[in-house]
This record gives C-alpha cells, structure tokens and sequence, in this order.
C-alpha cells in the first residue's frame, strides 16, 4: 500500500515538472546557441545554422500560434537573425518575426513568457525589467528588432482595445549614425492575453524640426565641460529629445501622428 501511494505522489507530481513549451524553445536555442557559437565558419556550419532556424521557427508557431496582420506574410519565421554569439544582430526578442518587401512594416509576435526571460536576458544592457516601464524605454526599440540604434522622441497617445491589457505607442528614429533629426518611424507594442505584439512602421509619418529644442541642443553642444565629446553629445541628445516629448503636442504634424500610431495598432489582431 505504501509503495502505491508513493507512485500515486509521483504520477501527480510529474506534470509540475515538466518543460512548459517556452521552456522547451528556450532550451532548444540555448543549445544550438551553444554549438554554433565554438563552431568554426563553413558551408556545413551555416547550413545547419539555417536548419536551425527553421527548427525554432516551428516550434515558434506552435507557441505562438496563427497570426494575421494586415500588410505582412501570413507565416512568421523566428525573429533571431543569428545564433552566433557576438554577431550582429544577435539577442533579438524571441518571436516570430514578420515583414514587408523592405522592411519598411515589421512585427514580432511573442508570448509574455518569452518577453519577461528576454528581459531578464538584457538586464546587463540597461534594459528596464517591468513590461511597463521597457514598453516606454528606447533600448527595447533598438534591441528587438534590426541591427540599428533607436532614439525615442515621444509618446503617442493611442487609445487601447478593450481585448488588451497594455498598448503603447512611440515615435522615433532609427538609424546606425547620427540619430537627431525629424522622427519618421512609429512602433507600437500590445498586449492580449499572453500574447504579445510589435509592429514598426520605418517611413510612417513627415515630422519637423522643432526650433525650441534645437536652441536646446545648440546650448547643451555649446557647454565647455570636463568630459569627452561622445558624453556631451548623449547629454545633449537626451535634453533634445525630452524637451521634443514636451513640445510635439503643439505642432501641426502630431495630429497626423497620433492618427497613424492608431491606424498602426488597428493591424493588429487585437479584436
């Protein structure tokens, strides 16, 4: 009777054990990031590489789910570029990845799971670590998707759906050089049940200069301090960009913005 029971213990016991599905994902990259990233460049190397790939984009879809967004594919591949450790564009938020002819319209689908151990995973990056406040951070933008830097100019304000439990919405720039001029690209994140959704838009909205805060940039440029060039230029940067988030509301394209921003979120299968 005693041996019965304990097999009863462990029959309930297994399934709080086991590997949820994101888990199972999370490992299979983990190994084959493992392997390619100590395997020497050949052909063979890089045709398992993209064997891979394929490999997690099934397990993806199965995760994830069937998506439709208006404007891309109808089948998502994984939304990591690479598993080869230090190469650019590695460390993309785990998902399935879709895009337009040029990438001018690009999503990633992922679950909450996936989005918190990602994360957890940039910490070290100066990634913030709650939904909300990464949602509201530049460094999400950048890290996500691409290879380039991204600057946040300025929240939009966009009305969330009733079906999900978080929408936000940004304008930027995105780019691998100078990243200060007129913001052009609106990315917007959601969240719906454990789903979730980012969608940028690269050529989105025709933006301006704004005069007052190109004074400021001029003046934080203009200060003689005790620190090397790069450092005063991050400081003026993030002064121009603050004082943009201030001032975007008063000028005649942000109507317009606000309107595409939530033109962008009504792609989304958030109904």
């Amino acid at each position: 009777m005693r041996s019965l029971a304990l097999l009863c213990l462990l029959a309930f016991a297994a399934p709080a054990h086991a590997a949820t599905p994101e888990q199972h994902y999370l490992d299979l990259r983990d190994r084959y990031i493992a392997k390619f990233s100590k395997a020497k460049e050949s052909d063979e190397t890089f045709k398992q590489h993209d064997a891979a790939l394929d490999e997690l984009t099934g397990v993806l879809r199965g995760l994830v789910g069937p998506v439709t967004i208006k404007g891309l594919p109808a089948e998502g591949k994984s939304n990591a570029d690479t598993l080869f450790k230090g190469d650019s564009g590695f460390g993309h938020l785990d998902g399935l990845g879709f895009a337009s002819e040029g990438d001018k319209l690009q999503a990633v689908v992922t679950t909450t799971t996936l989005l918190k151990r990602w994360l957890r995973e940039h910490r070290e990056d100066g990634m913030p670590q709650e939904i909300d406040a990464a949602f509201k951070s530049d460094r999400f933008y950048y890290q996500a998707i691409q290879d380039s830097a991204f600057a946040k100019y300025a929240e939009l304000p966009i009305t969330k759906p009733t079906s999900a439990s978080a929408a936000v919405a940004v304008l930027g720039v995105r780019g691998n050089g100078d990243l200060k001029g007129p913001p052009h690209e609106i990315d917007v994140v959601a969240i719906q049940g454990e789903k979730v959704f980012f969608l940028a838009a690269t050529e989105a909205v025709k933006t301006a200069e704004i005069p007052a805060c190109e004074k400021v940039w001029k003046q934080m440029m203009a200060k003689k301090v005790p620190q090397d060039s790069m450092a005063r230029e991050d400081q003026a940067m993030d002064a121009y960009t603050k004082c943009f988030a201030r001032e975007a509301p008063s000028q005649s394209w942000y109507a317009a913005a606000v309107k595409k921003a939530q033109s962008q979120l009504e792609l989304l299968p958030l109904r």
